[in-house]
């Protein structure tokens, strides 16, 4: 069974469990369906109020951007914990001859490579949804208006958690290339949710 179909209780219970999935990759991943889900839950408070008739269309937009987002966020809990049991299974891998070593060492970095991705992938969604959070924050139905603020601030975590884990993928590879050139993306992408999240908090007065 797949980690996004547990209920909520059988998921925890896993999480506490002493197998290392879902570690921190799929928690950031679960944080951005949690994010999404909240969002599109303030666009659903806003749509059908003679209040907000003016935003309607645009609180529609956003609802189904966060409907896709959630259902990525969702994947991506399996698809983490489906990357570490590979890198985990290529480490196992037999190393008494030197071909052998060679294709262990290989298998490794292929695995790890991939580790790095999934979790990279996640921090960009998770990026890539809060200017439309912002929106619901701002121009939703403004009883929810917490409720966006903490979209905003699972998406941060999910930014943030994801990107700590491509870093630490990132410290086993041995692609220099490749590790400069996603580091960089990762530490634009925390710049990036950080500033977006301070800017929300800060503007919304409670």
């Amino acid at each position: 069974m797949k980690l996004q179909d547990l209920t909520l209780k059988e998921f925890l219970a896993k999480t506490c469990g002493n197998d290392p999935v879902p570690g921190g990759g799929s928690i950031a991943a679960l944080c951005g369906a949690l994010s999404s889900a909240l969002a599109e839950m303030v666009t659903g408070l806003t749509i059908g109020r003679k209040k907000y008739v003016e935003v309607e269309d645009e609180m529609k937009g956003i609802g189904a951007r966060m409907a896709d987002a959630q259902q990525k966020f969702l994947n991506y809990i399996d698809e983490d914990a489906d990357a570490y049991n590979v890198v985990f299974q290529a480490f196992k891998m037999p190393k008494e001859t030197d071909e052998e070593k060679s294709a262990r060492s290989e298998a490794i970095q292929t695995a790890t490579l991939k580790a790095a991705e999934v979790p990279l992938e996640v921090a960009r969604t998770a990026v890539g949804i809060m200017d439309d959070i912002r929106i619901v924050a701002e121009k939703g139905n403004q009883n929810a208006v917490t409720d966006a603020c903490v979209a905003m601030m699972c998406a941060r975590t999910a930014a943030f958690g994801a990107i700590l884990n491509v870093r630490i993928n990132l410290s086993s590879l041995k692609d220099q290339e490749v590790v400069e050139k996603l580091s960089k993306e990762c530490q634009s992408l925390h710049d990036e949710a950080e500033s977006k999240e301070s800017a929300l908090l800060t503007s919304v007065k409670i």
